[in-house]
């Protein structure tokens, strides 16, 4: 069969697939319109203030709407967060002290949060980290490649102030954590320690189930603004979601203590985070449904991806594992040259602030970095994975994959 032939056979087969997700959006979408049609968003609510940013009406309401959609207490939700990282180093610098304990449940996590947490990184970087400010920090390995339930409940004990819970797999090849894994890890850190914070990262997941982790049983949440929940038009930030106390304390980490939440010129982008916030469980939806087809044609040409296209989603991210650079480097170069920005431009591996390997980046993307938008990129380090994520919309994630067929069958 040619690509296309590929493609529309598969499209059949993912048919009862593809309406559960779109289930999942409306619900999602639903929910999102309710959030707004309580908070009474209007126009006015667009609008920017100067200078400090006091009485911004606009910026007190985005906090509300974002707060009733992810079930939470209290968000703040800015433009300044530089990106998911910073945003979740908030969270943590913002609620952590000298001498109390973080446990990572889920091994170690992504890359560029080592470094805040000080196991990676220069002498230069490491005088910065939570270590360094006194932090205890631990790991509960991986166990089968899976989360460790009973190995969480030895972890955890009455000095142990909070635990990270990284929903989405990173630079691993590990499972991305379900919302009823997340709730199951939260049920053993209480029933262990009620007073543990259990702190969720939740970039890539967001709008993918019908549930979000403060709903299960988490007590924070934390993410970026230029994945899943900026709708792909968002041009920077962060949103931070959950126990009202957590959320301001992380405030204070943002700005300063006697501010907290209460300053911060939002530079015009009131409207487009609003608009980016409503769009975002159909671009989702979308990016999914792209996943799942990714899923279905590299199990169809043998290659060996997760999630499976028949296995319960949870985030965005399709890996696909080629077992060497040269293939890994080719499909990245592949979805490159079918980007709408940079299309011309011919990715190279190359060391990236944050990572300890030379990695290659594909996304020919309107906002840069953005991982809603279509991208593939993948540590240069065996088992060379290429983690494939985004779409803004279903029919680019098709004919990326359809020009990566033809490459391969020429």
């Amino acid at each position: 069969m040619n690509s296309v032939e590929i493609i529309k056979t598969a499209e059949k087969d993912l048919r009862a697939i593809f309406e559960k997700i779109e289930d999942i959006r409306d619900y999602n979408q639903e929910k999102v319109l309710n959030a707004f049609i309580e908070n009474k968003v209007a126009p006015e609510h667009f609008y920017t203030v100067s200078g400090y940013g006091h009485d911004d009406m606009g910026r007190e309401v985005l906090d509300k709407v974002f707060a009733d959609v992810f079930k939470a207490e209290k968000a703040l939700v800015r433009i300044h967060f530089a990106s998911g990282t910073h945003t979740l180093a908030c969270c943590l610098f913002g609620n952590l002290r000298p001498g109390d304990k973080l446990i990572s449940v889920a091994g170690a996590p992504y890359d560029t949060m080592q470094e805040v947490i000080g196991t990676l990184g220069d002498d230069e970087t490491k005088e910065d980290s939570l270590i360094a400010h006194g932090i205890i920090y631990e790991e509960v390995p991986l166990k089968n490649n899976d989360v460790d339930l009973d190995g969480i409940a030895e972890a955890v004990d009455e000095r142990t102030t909070m635990v990270l819970i990284q929903r989405s797999k990173g630079y691993s090849t590990r499972k991305s954590l379900s919302i009823e894994t997340i709730g199951e890890i939260c049920n053993v850190v209480k029933r262990k320690n009620p007073d543990c914070i259990c702190f969720v990262d939740n970039c890539y997941g967001e709008f993918v189930d019908t549930k979000e982790p403060l709903e299960v049983g988490a007590d924070l949440i934390a993410g970026s603004l230029i994945k899943n929940p900026g709708g792909g038009i968002v041009e920077a930030g962060g949103y931070i979601a959950g126990k009202a106390r957590l959320v301001d304390r992380s405030a204070n980490r943002l700005t300063a203590p006697g501010i907290g939440c209460e300053g911060g010129a939002m530079f015009n982008q009131h409207r487009l985070m609003f608009q980016g916030l409503f769009m975002a469980p159909s671009v989702v939806c979308d990016a999914v449904k792209g996943a799942v087809l990714a899923a279905k044609i590299f199990d169809e040409i043998g290659y060996d991806s997760y999630p499976k296209f028949n296995e319960k989603r949870t985030d965005i991210i399709q890996n696909i594992i080629f077992g060497s650079p040269e293939p890994l480097e080719e499909f990245c170069r592949t979805i490159q040259s079918f980007s709408p920005v940079n299309g011309y431009v011919t990715p190279i591996p190359e060391y990236i602030p944050g990572y300890e390997d030379k990695v290659i980046m594909a996304g020919g993307t309107f906002i840069e970095g953005s991982t809603i938008e279509l991208s593939a990129d993948g540590p240069i380090r065996a088992p060379y994975v290429a983690y494939m994520q985004g779409g803004l919309n279903y029919a680019h994630v098709k004919i990326a994959l359809k020009k990566f067929l033809d490459k391969i069958n020429n």
